[in-house]
């Protein structure tokens, strides 16, 4: 198998489906399907979880807002989406831990990157919350850093309505070139936003590769962690 130990990067917005907010019940069930059948394989799993459906940042619902104070928010809706992904694979008899970097002892353990990792030797899901603890950080930089700290092997990130890297947004040009690999610096030099610089140059430092792929198919979670040829792989 290419890969022991992985971190997968979902978006809040996964977690909504269809829906432009809120937790979807029936997709976060599904996701979590894909994800026991990833732990079933023998894999050990992280996830980190963003906040885009609760909470959209300065972008959206905090438009005005002053920022530290927006992303500590973004970051309790990130534990919420933690705690859903929890309920959904405990109810398919998967033992899950929930780690926050804020502390809020009552619903989740406070983030120690020696008991996670004791917690992925075991068999456990681990998703980690509440981003890194700290604004101007995104949940991109949070999985950077988990994966760098946890020694993962690869981040998996999930993206909605697009099946990997390319030049330009698809979306709007329809001779929009995808890339099958890119290295670090393509993405700092090219300014491809798939992930912010600060969570790339992280990967960079540390050699961490990233697939990003599409998770609109839930399937494709499974295909990314058997390492099969899917989406966009970032390294080098």
């Amino acid at each position: 198998m290419k890969y022991k130990r992985v971190v997968l990067k979902l978006s809040g917005e996964s977690l909504a489906g269809d829906a432009d907010f809120g937790i979807n019940t029936p997709v976060v069930e599904d996701i979590a399907k894909q994800v026991k059948k990833v732990h079933d394989l023998g894999l050990e799993v992280a996830i980190v979880v963003g906040g885009g459906n609760i909470w959209r940042g300065l972008s959206g619902s905090a438009k005005g807002m002053d920022r530290a104070q927006a992303d500590y928010m973004g970051m309790l809706a990130t534990v919420m989406n933690a705690l859903a992904l929890q309920d959904a694979l405990e109810k398919m008899n998967v033992f899950t831990r929930v780690q926050t970097a804020i502390e809020m002892r009552e619903v989740a353990e406070p983030y120690i990157r020696r008991r996670a990792v004791r917690h992925l030797e075991k068999g456990r899901v681990v998703i980690f919350g509440g981003g890194t603890g700290n604004p101007y950080f995104s949940t991109d930089t949070t999985a950077a850093l988990r994966a760098a700290e946890v020694e993962a092997d690869v981040i998996l990130m999930g993206k909605k309505g697009t099946d990997g890297i390319y030049d330009s947004d698809p979306n709007k040009n329809p001779n929009a070139k995808k890339f099958d690999t890119l290295t670090y610096i393509e993405i700092l030099n090219r300014e491809l936003h798939v992930m912010d610089s600060t969570a790339t140059s992280l990967c960079m430092d540390n050699k961490i590769p990233v697939v990003v792929f599409n998770i609109d198919n839930h399937e494709n979670i499974v295909h990314a962690a058997l390492g099969e040829p899917i989406g966009t792989t970032v390294g080098g």
